[in-house]
């Protein structure tokens, strides 16, 4: 029997809002897109807004869970998390750990995938294997313990895996290029992230297939950093580089407490929707009450401490976010006044792109997958479906 149903209201779109329209929605799949309904007989969904499905290429955790406690439990209950929050694809992403810890959330995460329905939450569309390759100096909150150079051996491993679809690594490490090069071989989107690199780094990561920066004035070289590491004369570095390379793009964490707003909006202006990602970097805290968590695996991540806004470590740095997609959504939208299309290109559109899933998902086209937000005026989330199913897990 085919599953069918109709959404109405100011469609997203790609490049426009299109007004009091239809979505048409047939198994799954989205089946038509405009102003007439195709079929008046299939249930109808009405809402202010009718726009795509988030898709968030850096998260860890939420609801009291990580994707490195290496479970199918804790997998699925973060999953579930964000679907709460409008992303219905995601990259589950390592931190800092030993082989072991992310050993288990591989294949976690492998095992989810392969079991996956509606109701276990958002989709997973692959791994980014983002720790533990950091730069010593710029760790942040990851546990600096399980921090180290590129291995040969193990990267092999893991980047070898199919379902691992984005690899990061700092720039300046001894085997970064063998990183890149193997990643690139096997197809990830390659990324610089937790990095003090230079230009000239930067430069040859770029020749060897690196395309996005991590969280955007983040964990990040700057003039000022990388002057305390070469001395005089200052130094461009990651922050130039993704500026003045069309080819690059980057992320921003909008929960409103990383960047203010009008770092928000120099982004926005000067990257632009088709190179900039609005991304979630949520930890266990997101939904959690106020008090102490584990960033990271349970056991072995680090302290850190949530005053039900915000995640710090113990010296009272920033340790990622503890926000959904929802509202990384309504803090940009606010901080740039941008269209919505453009707001939503961020959070869905551009990083399906980035990572090769465009032709399934990020936007609201025949033939993508009926993965869909209905949102009031104030861009308050009232339902997702996924796949055409509600989602009420």
């Amino acid at each position: 029997m085919e599953r069918k149903i109709v959404f109405k209201g100011n469609v997203v779109l790609p490049d426009q809002v299109l007004e009091s329209s239809y979505v048409y929605c047939r198994d799954g799949r989205i089946v038509h897109v405009g102003r007439d309904n195709p079929d008046p007989a299939a249930p109808l969904q009405e809402a202010a807004i009718v726009a795509p499905g988030c898709v968030d290429i850096h998260v860890h955790g939420g609801a009291n869970a990580d994707y490195m406690d290496g479970t199918g439990d804790a997998v699925v209950t973060v999953n579930r998390a964000h679907a709460w929050h409008g992303t219905t694809t995601l990259f589950p992403t390592t931190t800092t750990g030993s082989r072991e810890e992310l050993e288990a959330m591989v294949s976690a995460c492998e095992a989810v995938q392969a079991d996956w329905d509606p109701g276990k939450g958002a989709r997973i569309a692959g791994i980014h294997f983002y720790g533990p390759y950091f730069a010593e100096d710029k760790v942040g909150v990851h546990a600096p313990e399980g921090r180290r150079d590129p291995v040969r051996e193990e990267y092999e491993h893991f980047l070898g895996r199919e379902i691992v679809r984005i690899a990061t690594c700092a720039a300046e490490l001894p085997g970064a290029a063998g990183f890149y090069h193997f990643a690139a071989e096997h197809g990830c989107f390659l990324t610089c992230g937790h990095s003090n690199s230079s230009w000239e780094e930067m430069e040859a990561a770029f020749r060897q297939g690196v395309r996005h920066v991590d969280h955007f004035w983040c964990a990040m070289s700057s003039v000022a950093s990388l002057r305390k590491r070469f001395g005089t004369p200052m130094r461009a570095g990651m922050e130039q580089f993704v500026l003045a390379t069309r080819e690059m793009s980057t992320e921003v964490i909008a929960d409103g407490h990383h960047l203010a707003s009008d770092l928000l909006n120099f982004a926005y202006r000067m990257i632009g929707p088709d190179r900039l990602c609005l991304v979630t970097d949520a930890n266990r805290a997101l939904d959690c009450p106020a008090g102490e968590y584990s960033f990271g695996p349970e056991a072995t991540g680090t302290r850190v401490f949530s005053d039900g806004e915000t995640v710090r470590g113990a010296d009272g740095s920033l340790a990622s976010s503890m926000h959904g997609m929802d509202h990384m959504i309504r803090v940009m939208a606010k901080a740039t006044g941008a269209p919505l299309h453009d707001i939503f290109a961020m959070a869905s559109l551009t990083p399906a792109r980035r990572t090769g899933i465009e032709d399934q998902t990020g936007s609201l086209e025949a033939g993508k997958r009926a993965d869909i937000l209905l949102l009031s005026q104030d861009l308050s989330l009232e339902r997702v479906y996924i796949a055409g199913q509600p989602f009420d897990g």
